[in-house]
């Protein structure tokens, strides 16, 4: 493993890679296992791995969450360096100055999928995912580009962005990767309380159960079945310092257009996308229904 801060000497070293096929792996650090899954599919299907460490500001509609993102990286290097392979694996470290040295002033638009969702509630974040996601393109040039599947609407955002540029990269979504009790792994685990981690599996729990409803229930009562189970587990269950789900939204729908569905036969895909508060982070998580 190489790393870099400066984007003209990770393009000096590539240059020596010239006709290997190369993979890229966008992160913003704080690596958990479902990152270095991502590193790990790329490094059996790639001759060079480009993994990018950089908390993207442009991305952040709120600048207290941007503050309180967790910046780990000597861990993440090392997390990286003890990936048993032969192959390369290179590592771009920028500066937000590297990366942006003049102002950002290109905006993308993705229409209906960014619409729904995320898209209303966090402004501008989408544009800022594919300003730096081709920023990212632009610089490493690869051929396979890998995303994990948590960040649903963002995989459908960056294959759209793909179509918007006509690039020749092949983008890979990866499955979730989760924690034996079934929380979805994220950056933003690591800023729960205990008690608060303790409690997080039950978002998944309620989903997996929202799964099996879904065999004969409709689709607004399992919507509204989730929403409520989640706003009342703290009455059923009594926690610690008065925590409690704030569920954001849960929407079920069409996994390709993502656009909600009021039936299970509106579309073969169909998926549930929510995003719930939990003692100030904000946690997000996708399960299959069809």
């Amino acid at each position: 493993m190489q790393s870099f801060n400066t984007i003209a000497s990770l393009r000096e070293e590539l240059a020596k890679h010239k006709g290997q096929s190369l993979g890229l792996v966008p992160t913003m650090g704080a690596l958990h296992e479902g990152h270095l899954s991502l590193i790990i599919r790329s490094v059996a299907e790639n001759d060079v791995t480009v993994v990018s460490i950089f908390v993207n500001p442009i991305q952040f509609n709120n600048q207290e969450d941007l503050q309180k993102y967790p910046r780990t990286v000597d861990d993440d290097l090392k997390k990286i360096s003890e990936i048993k392979t032969d192959k390369t694996i290179l590592v771009l470290v920028p500066s937000v100055e590297e990366m942006y040295p003049e102002p950002v002033k290109e905006t993308y638009h993705f229409g209906a999928i960014e619409e729904v969702m995320e898209g209303p509630r966090r402004p501008g974040h989408f544009s800022g995912v594919a300003v730096v996601v081709r920023r990212l393109f632009d610089i490493v040039e690869p051929q396979r580009a890998y995303f994990g599947e948590k960040d649903f609407q963002q995989v459908a955002i960056i294959r759209n962005l793909l179509e918007q540029i006509k690039y020749p990269i092949e983008m890979v979504p990866c499955p979730i990767v989760r924690a034996d009790d079934g929380l979805a792994l994220s950056s933003r685990n690591m800023r729960l309380s205990p008690a608060a981690r303790a409690m997080a599996p039950a978002i998944y729990d309620t989903l997996q159960h929202a799964v099996e409803m879904s065999e004969y229930e409709d689709v607004e009562d399992v919507v509204e079945w989730v929403l409520g189970t989640l706003a009342s587990y703290h009455e059923v269950n009594p926690q610690p310092d008065g925590l409690k789900f704030e569920p954001e939204y849960f929407e079920i729908v069409n996994d390709t257009t993502l656009q909600p569905i009021e039936s299970w036969d509106d579309a073969k895909g169909v998926v549930g996308c929510i995003a719930v508060w939990l003692d100030g982070v904000r946690l997000i998580d996708v399960v299959r229904f069809r």
